[in-house]
């Protein structure tokens, strides 16, 4: 089992979760974050002072899923979350020891 985390533009989404639906992913994690990268934020023009933006809105996916599906969606969270512009975001894949289903007990890749 693997777990895929993904730091993606919040605006891209729900296209990122089609993707991963069309690819036969059911079970997802979103949380909302904030930061940045390469980008360092940017400067907005608030009542005539300028400031600086450091942590950018951002969206983290969280999935664990069989070996076999790694490749599918690592692809398909790529191509549905590219924009082309600095700040698209980052995909970790990681190794899951174990999971357990806390509703019946059931473990390994069944409980996933």
């Amino acid at each position: 089992m693997k777990k895929i985390e993904a730091i993606i533009k919040p605006f891209k989404l729900d296209e990122v979760k089609e993707a991963l639906q069309d690819v036969g992913l059911q079970g997802i994690t979103v949380i909302e974050a904030k930061g940045f990268g390469r980008q360092k934020g940017h400067t907005e023009l608030y009542r005539g002072a300028e400031y600086v933006v450091d942590f950018l809105p951002k969206v983290k996916l969280e999935i664990v899923l069989g070996d076999s599906q790694v490749e599918a969606a690592v692809e398909a969270i790529r191509k549905s979350a590219q924009t082309g512009r600095i700040g698209d975001g980052k995909i970790f894949v990681s190794g899951i020891e174990d999971a357990i289903r806390i509703r019946t007990g059931e473990t390994g890749s069944d409980a996933i």
